[in-house]
């Protein structure tokens, strides 16, 4: 995944990397949240989802500490890093940012 991890990321898109466990409560409740997002935002951003229990060293290279943690990349650089459940409307605005270049 590490490898296929790089090339998602390195998009000119923004990409929003839920990172996430399957144990985890409060990242249950993060997936209908990105569903209104990528509902808002089509075709100009890519969501994905990454265990990190399945995927440690993606875990580990971003510092991933507490989950669920969200990370906006943009051309493979982390733009914004959010850990926590997040409220749909910031995560709007952040990727609203990003998508306008600001």
């Amino acid at each position: 995944m590490n490898g296929r991890f790089q090339n998602i990321i390195n998009s000119e898109r923004p990409v929003l990397v839920d990172f996430y466990a399957d144990w985890c409560g409060p990242c249950k409740q993060v997936p209908p949240i990105l569903k209104k997002v990528k509902d808002d935002f089509k075709e100009q951003i890519r969501i994905i989802k990454v265990n990190v229990d399945k995927n440690p060293v993606i875990a580990t290279k971003y510092n991933i500490r507490n989950i669920p943690t969200l990370i906006v990349f943009k051309s493979g650089i982390p733009q914004w890093t959010g850990s926590g459940v997040r409220h749909e409307n910031e995560i709007k605005e952040i990727v609203r940012q990003q998508i306008n270049g600001q």
